[in-house]
């Protein structure tokens, strides 16, 4: 039972930050109405730039997430501005075939500039909570999990209050709503694009240095992640930030529960029926709404 109980705690843990990574893409798809096959790579970017700042530097992942988020703020509102948004103009500001193609053309790119640079080995690092846990209860719980649960969980409750309580905020919001209405009442649509993916990459950049501590860092990392972000996102709902937050938790415990007694690689094919059997049963996911 103690087993049972710790697996679940892990599941929920890696789950919020499964979440984190898929609110992400969650928040860029409701706003934009864009599938972004380079976001595991733009992750992977965020995951390597903390590594190689701790290797070099030595400042610690949670110092230097401020650094990340940082350069990948201006690495997403750059991507849309240079190679996105051209396309939306060019094809009427629809969700073109031609973004997709993109995107999973930059993607290639961009995992294998950093394989050439890099190599293919897989790299971790050694912190002072790297493999630390806290005993509570009688239960043990990894460390550098739950700090990025906590954090992850914080930081989603000020985005929401940013999309809320602040113009810019509101002007996201209603541009995920209705970009002509939107567009009517002044706002300028392809900023708001660009600010949104910014916000993303705020958000890769801090689960990456959320992930370091304990996880590996290798060229097709990002890949991992963005095949679950994409299940996790259509099961939360498209464009609902706490239906993404609480799918990845529930993912999290699917994985984490079904290694205990089942194959991994039954696993995995498991999260997927599940995911077909939402597409079937409630295409709208979690908290999705059903759009026009």
């Amino acid at each position: 039972m103690i087993g049972f109980i710790e697996a679940t705690i892990s599941g929920i843990l890696m789950g919020g930050l499964y979440g984190f990574i898929a609110v992400s893409l969650s928040l860029i798809f409701g706003v934009a109405k864009i599938v972004n096959f380079a976001h595991g790579a733009l992750f992977m970017v965020a995951m390597f730039l903390v590594y190689w700042i701790l290797v070099l530097l030595k400042v610690d992942p949670y110092l230097s997430s401020l650094i990340a988020a940082g350069f990948l703020f201006f690495f997403g509102y750059f991507f849309q501005r240079f190679f996105i948004e051209p396309i939306l103009r060019r094809e009427k500001e629809t969700a073109p075939l031609t973004v997709i193609l993109l995107t999973s053309g930059l993607m290639m790119i961009i995992e294998n500039v950093a394989l050439l640079l890099f190599g293919a080995d897989y790299r971790t690092v050694k912190t002072g909570y790297t493999g630390k846990v806290w005993e509570i209860a009688g239960l043990f719980i990894a460390q550098p999990r739950m700090i990025g649960f906590v954090l992850s969980l914080i930081l989603i409750l000020l985005l929401g209050l940013y999309l809320r309580k602040t113009n810019l905020g509101r002007a996201i919001r209603a541009t995920s709503q209705d970009r002509e209405a939107a567009r009517l009442m002044g706002i300028d649509d392809y900023r708001v694009y660009k600010i949104t993916f910014g916000v993303g990459g705020i958000m890769l950049g801090f689960a990456a240095a959320f992930l370091v501590p304990f996880y590996f860092v290798h060229p097709a990392v990002g890949e991992l992640f963005v095949l679950k972000s994409f299940v996790i996102v259509v099961l939360g709902g498209l464009g609902s930030i706490t239906g993404a937050f609480l799918a990845g938790i529930i993912v999290g415990i699917i994985e984490s529960l079904g290694a205990q007694f089942i194959n991994s690689a039954l696993v995995e094919s498991l999260i997927f029926i599940i995911f077909i059997g939402c597409l079937v049963v409630k295409p709208t996911g979690l908290l999705g709404k059903q759009r026009e």
